[in-house]
């Protein structure tokens, strides 16, 4: 390929030809549809006096420009450094040819011949120009919901395939009007080929439905019931943009407390939405990077520290026991049309009963949340696929994604070494899969716990879709170790050849792709669970990972799971089997232990038992069990009410303390290094007994698990280090270990597109299969 960005000796321009006139071929990959490309190259290759064409393929975008040396190096000039904001140039192709003799510069129909690997983009949040115009009275589009152009919009929750052009999308069952048609056919309008554009004439309209689906009302009507339904206390299923959102007022306890008993969610964290920045700013603190994220064309949630005076004007239903909040602004017209008209913070939360797949249909939506909402404000407007709403957390001044989804879905790397097509079916909780083609990889969006058989419907549903966009037939899945899981047996189920790929290993694989990091990188992965290579439950790993392998170079050390799988659901548990190692069956004498406190007698029978035993009680180094052992012993929490609530609670206990203060622990001399907490833990009973506030035996904690990081890293003295797995979705933990482990010398690095917790495993399962396939074409 021809380095294009300025001018270069070896370039095709530069070759003598005797007409004068040069044509220059150029192919684009990357992120080129869907962002105002093509109208971009139309208008500046026009202004520069240039002929030719531009087209969508179903890899990008094929540029054929005609005229002299001169005026086609600066196009190749302005090219880069004036495209659209969202667009992305990933790889170019160019080549000099003779010219045809073009008079003028068009946009030629989409070409479909080859393989599809174009860059599909995100939803786009509604852009300034847009949001002038529903709020312009003597504008077409005033209050129409579903306004949009080149620079905003739906984008892959209507997608169908690729090339991206509206007959490959849900907007192909509305025509559009005379006036919509001539925009998009105007070069100089920034509609030109928008391809979601419409209006109240020939676009989608709202409804607002009974829990019956009978049509109360219709178009901006509708929209004004809904706000004044709100407005009284009901819940709304309002559906968006890639899926049906509850919402209702968050100042109301009475409307929170139905929601929550509705929707099975007792304690997790409700998002909220708010109508503008200037409101979030009073309830929350706000960076200047946070600010950013919140107003960026992603819109995704943002987890912000509450300030106090958010106390009185948000229910403390909304996120019991936590000092952070979940907020979004509005990013379609419809989210904007009904912010403004209630001007108060809304709780937003995906629509669905808990550990089920949001709902994407109407009709659907009426029968799985007809006992939760009150009233349905829904529309014509077809959704490819669901999407949830994306959440970003701030960490070492850079942003990590959480919950990868509307706005970020789905994501594409570049991988180092070709792979023969793979599909990648990743882990059970906070399941995506992933596509792998050549040297590309696709994650898919967020589709959740396999808890549920509409979770697994939703898993095929995905899988399905990314095919069809992108034509992709797998040779090979790669799936978990883990038996057990659903997405190893919907791999099996594929009728291929099966590559499994140990947990923790994928954890550091999809880290490295992240960070572009090459072999060797020492990977401290640490979650909840994953089976190890040993059939122990690993979560507390220091893996090496070289061109050929992944020693296990250092763990924590293990305990007992009494109950097993029982334990990530009851912290008390982890508490238990901890404390068990430590003490034996003497532990069940002790008295005044918060753990044991919490279970009845016979059950604290059942439980030594089981020990005593080794019955159902599987040997773990969980770094994720750890910190639900301290927060049971320390009494934040003893069941948890959804997933990782003990080790949050822990982490907000801290609540700003400052202090370098940590327990003792001990390292094994030999490799494995076995990094030992008993010491730790030891102590932590002791300032119990002393009544040392649970925030100072918290930070503590946490400096200690900290320095353990640092300590191993030293014994094994890789200079790259990787912080990566769902324990580092904690900001004290993954900020003072990015910096501890800076201090000692070392490379940290975190993840920041691709989530740390089990929503990045499927790129690293596909990751996997690209090493093994380059070692075999190696030999």
């Amino acid at each position: 390929m021809t380095h294009l960005s300025g001018k270069n000796e070896s370039s095709p321009l530069n070759r003598d030809n005797p007409n004068g006139k040069k044509r220059l071929c150029l192919e684009i990959e990357g992120a080129v549809q869907g962002v105002g490309f093509r109208p971009f190259v139309y208008r500046l290759a026009t202004a520069l006096g240039l002929t030719g064409t531009v087209g969508n393929t179903i890899r990008g975008v094929t540029i054929e420009v005609e005229g002299s040396s001169e005026t086609l190096e600066d196009f190749i000039e302005r090219l880069y450094n004036e495209k659209p904001p969202l667009a992305k140039i990933v790889s170019h192709r160019a080549e000099y040819k003779p010219p045809r003799g073009c008079r003028q510069f068009t946009v030629r129909e989409s070409l479909n011949g080859g393989e599809k690997t174009a860059v599909v983009l995100p939803d786009i949040a509604t852009c300034e120009d847009c949001l002038k115009e529903i709020f312009d009275s003597s504008n077409r589009r005033y209050r129409y919901p579903f306004t949009n152009c080149t620079n905003c919009g739906p984008r892959y929750s209507i997608i169908d395939t690729l090339p991206y052009d509206r007959h490959h999308t849900t907007m192909k069952i509305f025509p559009m009007c005379e006036a919509c048609r001539e925009e998009y056919e105007n070069p100089a309008d920034r509609r030109f080929h928008a391809q979601p554009n419409a209006c109240p004439v020939c676009g989608p309209h709202l409804e607002l439905w009974n829990r019956s689906g009978d049509i109360l009302s219709r178009y901006d009507e509708s929209l004004h019931a809904a706000a004044e339904a709100v407005r009284h206390g009901s819940i709304v299923a309002l559906k968006g943009l890639g899926g049906f959102q509850l919402i209702t007022d968050a100042r109301n306890d009475d409307a929170l407390e139905q929601l929550r008993r509705r929707k099975g969610r007792r304690d997790k964290p409700f998002a909220l939405m708010y109508p503008a920045l200037e409101s979030v700013a009073a309830h929350c603190e706000l960076s200047p990077l946070e600010k950013e994220a919140l107003t960026s064309p992603r819109a995704p949630i943002v987890l912000l520290r509450t300030r106090a005076a958010a106390a009185g004007e948000i229910s403390a239903l909304v996120a019991p026991d936590n000092p952070c909040l979940g907020v979004m602004l509005p990013y379609t017209p419809l989210h904007h049309l009904l912010m403004h008209a209630l001007q108060t913070p809304l709780v937003a939360t995906s629509g669905n009963l808990s550990e089920e797949p949001i709902c994407i249909d109407e009709y659907d939506a009426l029968d799985r949340l007809g006992e939760i909402a009150d009233l349905f404000l829904v529309h014509n407007r077809p959704i490819a696929r669901q999407m949830d709403d994306s959440v970003v957390r701030v960490m070492a001044g850079e942003l990590t994604v959480l919950r990868n989804a509307r706005g970020f879905a789905p994501v594409t790397v570049d991988l180092r070494s070709e792979v023969p097509t793979v599909l990648a079916t990743g882990a059970h909780l906070k399941n995506t899969v992933a596509y792998g083609r050549r040297k590309q990889a696709v994650l898919s969006q967020h589709i959740g716990d396999l808890e549920t058989g509409l979770a697994f419907e939703a898993l095929n549903g995905v899988t399905d879709s990314l095919a069809e966009i992108y034509d992709f037939a797998p040779t090979v899945a790669a799936c978990d170790l883990h038996p057990d899981y659903l997405s190893t047996r919907f791999a099996e189920q594929q009728a291929l050849p099966t590559v499994k790929v140990q947990h923790h290993y994928a954890h550091v694989l999809a880290g490295m792709a992240d960070n572009e990091l090459d072999s060797p990188v020492l990977g401290v992965a640490w979650d909840g669970a994953g089976l190890g290579t040993d059939n122990t439950v690993w979560g507390g790993e220091f893996l090496r990972v070289t061109e050929t392998g992944f020693p296990r170079e250092a763990h924590l050390r293990l305990f007992s799971l009494p109950g097993g799988d029982r334990a990530a659901l009851e912290p008390r548990r982890s508490a238990v089997g901890l404390l068990y190692e430590i003490y034996g069956e003497k532990l069940f004498s002790k008295r005044r232990l918060l753990p044991l406190d919490s279970f009845y007698k016979a059950e604290k029978d059942t439980l030594n038992a089981m020990l005593a035993q080794n019955i159902n009680t599987p040997r773990t180094s969980s770094a994720g069990r750890l910190f639900d052992a301290v927060a049971s012993l320390i009494g934040l929490a003893q069941v948890n009410n959804f997933e990782g609530q003990a080790a949050m609670r822990l982490e907000f206990e801290i609540d700003g303390l400052v202090t370098e203060e940590r327990y003792p622990f001990s390292v094994s001399v030999a490799p494995p290094y076995i990094l030992d907490w008993e010491p730790a833990i030891t102590a932590v009973l002791t300032d119990l007994k002393k009544n040392v506030p649970p925030g100072l035996i918290s930070a503590r904690f946490h400096n200690t698990l900290i320095a353990m990081i640092g300590a191993a890293a030293e014994k094994i003295n890789e200079p790259q280090v990787l912080l990566t797995g769902g324990c580092f979705q904690n900001r004290y933990l993954t900020e003072n270990a990015v910096k501890h482990l800076a201090e000692k010398g070392f490379r940290p690095f975190r993840h920041r597109r691709v989530p740390p917790n089990d929503g990045g495993i499927a790129l690293g399962q596909l990751i996997a299969v690209s090493r093994e396939y380059k070692t075999k074409e190696d030999k």
